[in-house]
């Protein structure tokens, strides 16, 4: 049988090992469980980039001393933050059934490209001093930032 599992000299089927291996936790302990696991805000992520992209521009102005650069780390912060504050409120919505909860969440995510994409195409346009360096290092930095608070979450 393909679906089983070697533990020693006995063999156990796989529906047999996961009804060993999953456990339903009480009322107390799904409780406990909710308080040192607290959810994490996505606001709170958007307003981390917001400030680390502050950051990276003020280390562009400590190593280039051009305003034309910090500009364009700003920019870089912002074409980060803006569609990511977009994405989050535009899932705040409540819904009722998982087909609707993943539309919307296409839907917003879409959007949130289309904005990146539309601040990109502009500042390419209409910024003379662009320093796509600054720009793009910045949103890079900004971008990992979602990662990182899923990893700093155990």
């Amino acid at each position: 049988m393909i679906d089983t599992i070697h533990r020693g000299a006995r063999r156990i089927d796989a529906d047999e090992a996961e009804q060993e291996t999953f456990k339903i936790w009480s009322r107390e302990e799904a409780r406990a469980w909710a308080i040192d696991n607290p959810p994490l805000s996505p606001w709170r992520v958007v307003g981390t980039q917001a400030l680390v992209g502050l950051l990276c521009a003020g280390v562009v102005w400590a190593l280039t001393q051009r305003s034309g650069a910090v500009w364009s780390a700003l920019y870089g912060a912002l074409t980060v933050v803006l569609p990511g504050a977009l994405l989050v409120r535009g899932m705040s919505r409540e819904t009722r059934s998982p087909a609707a909860a993943a539309a919307n969440f296409m839907f917003w995510e879409l959007m949130k490209i289309t904005l990146a994409v539309a601040m990109l195409a502009a500042v390419a346009k209409w910024a003379p001093g662009l320093s796509w360096p600054a720009l793009l290092v910045t949103m890079v930095v900004c971008m990992k930032l979602g990662w990182l608070a899923l990893l700093r979450r155990r």
